[in-house]
């Protein structure tokens, strides 16, 4: 916090920050002077009434109507979470041990990187009583661990692919000619005998310069590899995936019902989460991210606040995870949420040397 402010002020303003987080109503200097949990000691109302004047000439408290109440200003909440982002993980304290534990309940008997960031959204969406969300980025630098071909019906294909970080992808492939199950299974065993560990970029690149050199029935067999990863890879590199869970929890936000309901859609609306978590979250950060001014890049975001850190695996950016939800949220446990499910996913999918 800034150095204008005194320690008293500053607890007094955490004070009021949580009590108008955990009530929702305009707070008193009376309702913090009865808390009696300032660190520095108790303070009369009066002493505290001319504190909260003195945060409100620095544009730290606002007052609504006329009551004596007063409640955070944008800037209030940003200081407050800038004082938590300050406080380490390491330092357990039981809520934050009971929340891990609960969160490594959740996902017991999950596995698979798409399946670990679906269980994401919908367990931040649980915990925070908002939106969980859970993106992943399928990164062309992403290495090949196991490739299969399935026929479903005629030029329909089922395509799986597994990648080294835990990534398995599948697709209905619809193909401009008819391949046989032979045909499939050759292209399978060709794709994982000779490229597996390989970045998809590069098998989709060799694949080509092969078929620039090869004739004959080797080359026809190259030509229906190369269809059948193109379409199952190569269209899909770089796309991303996803996971939304918990807009209903948005529902009973005390917004007018057209606002709500451009929130409702933009939260819907895949490509737009993608561009928010884009824009927020860099994926070298080493800590949470809370975003307050989501409507700079979305006015229908207005009033939502964003809690995402980057998931990583072995080094290299997996997606995004994260919570969007109103300014009155427990911060505390929905930093905590993010950062440890972002932590726990990098233990999950990262390869273990054999």
């Amino acid at each position: 916090m800034p150095t204008t402010l005194t320690t008293r002020q500053r607890e007094i303003l955490t004070a009021i920050v949580e009590q108008y987080i955990a009530t929702g109503e305009p707070v008193s200097s009376g309702a913090i002077a009865r808390l009696e949990t300032l660190p520095s000691g108790p303070a009369s109302s009066a002493t505290i009434r001319n504190e909260m004047a003195e945060l409100a000439e620095q544009g730290l408290l606002e007052q609504p109507h006329t009551s004596a109440g007063r409640v955070p200003s944008a800037r209030a909440f940003r200081l407050y979470v800038e004082q938590l982002n300050g406080a380490r993980l390491d330092n357990l304290g039981p809520s934050t041990i009971e929340l891990q534990s609960r969160i490594d309940t959740s996902f017991a008997g999950i596995a698979g990187a798409e399946a670990l960031l679906e269980r994401t959204s919908h367990v931040l969406a649980v915990l925070s009583s908002g939106v969980g969300l859970a993106m992943s980025t399928a990164s062309s630098h992403d290495t090949l661990e196991h490739v299969h071909f399935s026929r479903l019906a005629e030029r329909r294909v089922l395509a799986v692919v597994v990648t080294r970080s835990g990534m398995v992808r599948d697709r209905v492939l619809s193909l401009d000619r008819e391949l046989t199950t032979l045909d499939l299974e050759t292209a399978s065993r060709f794709l994982n005998e000779h490229f597996r560990g390989w970045s998809m970029e590069r098998i989709r690149t060799e694949l080509a310069r092969r078929i620039e050199t090869e004739r004959s029935a080797y080359q026809q067999m190259m030509e229906a590899a190369q269809q059948l990863w193109n379409q199952t890879v190569g269209a899909a590199a770089g796309a991303q995936a996803v996971f939304v869970d918990g807009v209903a929890n948005l529902l009973g936000l005390p917004e007018d019902r057209a606002r709500l309901r451009e929130m409702l859609t933009a939260l819907e609306a895949k490509e737009r989460l993608i561009e928010l978590l884009n824009a927020y979250i860099d994926a070298r950060q080493e800590s949470v991210r809370v975003v307050f001014d989501l409507e700079q890049h979305a006015p229908e975001m207005a009033g939502l606040v964003l809690i995402a850190a980057p998931a990583r695996v072995a080094g290299e950016n997996l997606g995004s995870v994260g919570v969007i939800g109103p300014k009155r949220m427990n911060y505390p446990s929905n930093m905590n949420a993010v950062a440890y499910i972002a932590q726990m996913l990098e233990r999950a999918l990262t390869p273990r040397s054999s």
